[in-house]
């Protein structure tokens, strides 16, 4: 009698799976107000161990939503503050000549940075200069960083959701675009409406926020992270979003005119591997058994806003990223 793989793993429990997700969700929702699709989509940037860019203006609750986003997820957390005067050792951390117990020697002892956590938010990554951009975006990449020689791997997961300010561009540093096809989502967090800004208002008043309860203990998360990567995806969506980054790049055979018109540089093949990651993680939030063309929709300005790049047609016409993404996707249907 043969016996099966001990490599082999069984199915993941998909009903389970989901009621987790919906469970985590609602439980966010109690502190977030009104950033529903932000919730989404940041939980679908966790489930493929992928990393965000958020852009929005100061007061948004960036801060309170990875927050409360890595309490619920039993994650540990830091924030880091970039600032033009920010150094790679303020990140990663350094070695510091420490006095030995005896009171006879002296030896260095290396000083971890903030960077050693699960989730770490990077607040206004654009205020810094590219020397400190590049020591975090290298620690994202490789999830471990090295310092005086020494290689140290990162807490996993390791997430980071990085924040720029639209708004404020004196003495800014943009990151290059090659530097942006790190991350796996480009979000862009909106004013809420006036319902919605009611509704904060009103719970502001009370004495005590709502109290966040951990749902998942040390372990679980990456539990989520495999049932997402083993999803399946149908055939049908699989070509579409072939045929949706093809037609993003310019000298492509199914570039139309139009692309061509407005479009300098298009999306790379790792665009078409985090749509695929994205459109599965997603259906598995929304409770689906597969991902479809609407998970599709969903994430393709994420995926795509900052891996295309308009040309000076675009520019001098008005025509923006966004413009492109959903003429882009009316053709596919």
């Amino acid at each position: 009698m043969s016996s099966s793989p001990a490599s082999a793993t069984p199915p993941p429990d998909w009903d389970q799976v989901r009621d987790t997700l919906q469970a985590i969700r609602t439980e966010i929702g109690r502190a977030i107000i009104g950033q529903d699709e932000i919730i989404e989509e940041l939980l679908t940037c966790l489930l493929c161990k992928g990393h965000a860019l958020l852009v929005g203006v100061p007061g948004l609750a960036k801060t309170l939503l990875i927050n409360t986003l890595g309490k619920v997820l039993g994650l540990s957390f830091h924030r880091i503050q970039f600032t033009p005067d920010l150094m790679p050792t303020d990140i990663l951390g350094s070695e510091i000549l420490q006095t030995h117990t005896d009171g006879l020697r002296r030896e260095f002892e290396f000083v971890r940075g903030p960077v050693f956590a699960n989730l770490i938010l990077a607040d206004e990554i654009n205020r810094t200069p590219p020397k400190t951009q590049s020591a975090l975006l290298e620690a994202m990449q490789e999830k471990q960083v090295t310092v005086a020689g020494k290689t140290l791997d990162l807490p996993s997961p390791f997430i980071v959701f990085a924040t720029q300010n639209p708004i404020e561009q004196e003495g800014t540093y943009p990151l290059p675009e090659a530097q942006l096809d790190r991350f796996l989502y480009s979000l862009n967090i909106a004013y809420p409406s006036r319902e919605q800004e009611k509704q904060i208002v009103q719970a502001t008043l009370g004495d005590q926020p709502p109290e966040i309860r951990p749902l998942l203990k040390p372990g679980q998360l990456e539990g989520l992270q495999t049932a997402a990567a083993r999803a399946p995806l149908p055939d049908q969506v699989l070509d579409m979003i072939i045929n949706l980054v093809h037609a993003t790049r310019p000298g492509s055979d199914t570039a139309d005119e139009y692309i061509r018109h407005y479009v300098a540089w298009g999306a790379g093949p790792r665009a078409s591997q985090n749509l695929a990651r994205a459109a599965r993680a997603l259906a598995l939030i929304r409770g689906k058994s597969t991902a479809t063309a609407e998970e599709l929709h969903a994430v393709a300005a994420p995926v795509l806003r900052h891996r295309i790049v308009p040309n000076y047609n675009a520019v001098g016409e008005g025509v923006g990223v966004e413009d492109i993404i959903a003429t882009l996707l009316k053709r596919l249907d």
